[in-house]
């Protein structure tokens, strides 16, 4: 499953990502994982939540970085959701035809690990197709 904050860059996507992690650790009962282009947000995350700096790993593709997510889950078999922060920058994708085409292989695997993908994504809603419309969670 996915769920989307969109938004211009600058628009406060970030804030709202940290206050639903940090809500959302209170009542887990599996592991969250944040996912950032730096380690910039450490203090403003609950010490329950795993921060991965993904600037320490040189991906170079869409699809290097969905490996990079299955290595994830293939080490966490209790992980319940994963925050994306950055996504385009992140997941290197450079338009909304690829994001849309990530955002479908996130869905998939969301259903097929029971994970909870949660996105912060610098489009807006006219930028994601339709079909993911109803997963999105604020619009900035």
């Amino acid at each position: 499953m996915i769920q989307l904050i969109l938004g211009n860059k600058g628009k406060g996507k970030t804030k709202v990502l940290l206050d639903k992690v940090n809500t959302e650790i209170k009542t887990a009962h599996g592991s969250i994982v944040y996912l950032d282009k730096s380690a910039k947000h450490m203090y403003e995350l609950n010490n329950k939540v795993r921060l991965i700096d993904i600037s320490g790993f040189p991906l170079k593709s869409s699809d290097e970085f969905i490996g990079f997510i299955y290595g994830i889950l293939s080490q966490d078999h209790d992980l319940e959701q994963m925050y994306l922060d950055s996504f385009l920058t992140v997941a290197q994708v450079e338009d909304a035809a690829a994001a849309n085409t990530l955002l479908g292989t996130l869905s998939e695997i969301g259903e097929r690990f029971d994970v909870t993908f949660v996105i912060s994504i610098s489009l807006q809603a006219d930028d994601i197709e339709d079909k993911y419309k109803e997963h999105i969670l604020a619009e900035l």
